[in-house]
């Protein structure tokens, strides 16, 4: 036994070595540099305790980006769920082609994000947008015109190109959990005179509740911290209408053409980013929690 726990120890120490050194570490220099003002550059940092935590509360281009990160995070969870459940349904019904359509569904998550803004900005774009053209083409002009990179609706621009992206990797999560429900629970149901979304409702989705769970946790860690997108979706310049919190932390930290250089209090951001990343993981492991189902 002291050998085999030896060599368990031995197998994960280089695992937990590299955890400690790219996550634990960083993460408490995070939490001490939280506390100082400092650039990152130049002169050495200055000890001001709660102070970044306290502008924070003040601070209207961090709420905004607070409340694009919970759209996100909600209305867009909604959608993305409610799709890939529909799409789940269909694709599982024993419809030809289904391998087809699956990476169909899932090609936006394998193309450069660079990419997608580019060809998401052509659709965007009045007069001669994909999305102006065919509303010309059916004589919806009004919406042909539609400002959709406009400070107050890029916000809802920026959700519908997210979603279309997402949904392709959880309908494929789920996909992968109804592979592997034994098909003689369909076929009973069948002989009972179950419709297709009676089997769905009672067989695929209580079979399906921990694979559910994780894609929960998955797409809120994900939509918490998202980046690459709404960085790249306006440019070098973002909009600040469509700041989330990972690009406003960028934007003070070094990442404009005129850089701002408040890592301190970029770094706050990032903690509470962090904070708030592991209470909502936490609710969502507990709202969740059920008994194991084994089929």
């Amino acid at each position: 036994m002291r050998v085999s726990n030896r060599f368990i120890a031995l197998l994960i120490l280089p695992s937990f070595a590299l955890y400690l050194i790219f996550f634990i570490v960083p993460t408490i220099q995070a939490l001490i540099y939280s506390l100082y003002d400092w650039s990152g550059f130049g002169a050495a940092p200055q000890f001001i305790g709660l102070s970044n935590f306290q502008e924070l509360l003040n601070d209207r281009v961090f709420w905004r980006s607070i409340g694009n990160t919970v759209g996100i995070l909600i209305v867009g969870g909604i959608v993305v769920f409610g799709l890939a459940f529909v799409m789940t349904m269909m694709l599982s019904s024993g419809i030809r082609g289904k391998k087809f359509f699956r990476g169909v569904i899932f090609l936006p998550n394998i193309i450069a994000v660079i990419a997608l803004t580019t060809l998401w900005g052509y659709m965007y774009t009045p007069r001669t947008g994909l999305f102006a053209v065919i509303f010309d083409a059916i004589g919806l002009t009004d919406l042909a015109r539609f400002p959709w990179m406009g400070p107050d609706t890029i916000t809802i621009a920026m959700m519908i190109a997210i979603v279309w992206i997402e949904v392709g990797f959880y309908v494929v999560l789920l996909l992968a959990g109804v592979d592997k429900i034994p098909p003689d629970f369909y076929e009973c149901a069948k002989l009972d005179g179950a419709s297709d979304w009676q089997q769905f409702r009672h067989i695929t989705v209580p079979l399906l509740s921990d694979v559910i769970s994780i894609g929960m946790v998955l797409w809120s860690i994900h939509a918490l911290k998202f980046f690459e997108f709404p960085f790249s979706f306006t440019g070098l310049e973002p909009n600040p209408s469509s700041y989330t919190v990972a690009v406003y932390l960028y934007i003070l930290g070094f990442g404009q053409r005129q850089p701002i250089y408040r890592l301190g209090y970029a770094t706050a951001i990032g903690v509470t980013l962090l904070l708030v990343v592991i209470l909502v993981v936490l609710i969502l492991r507990r709202l969740t929690r059920r008994e194991v189902v084994q089929y």
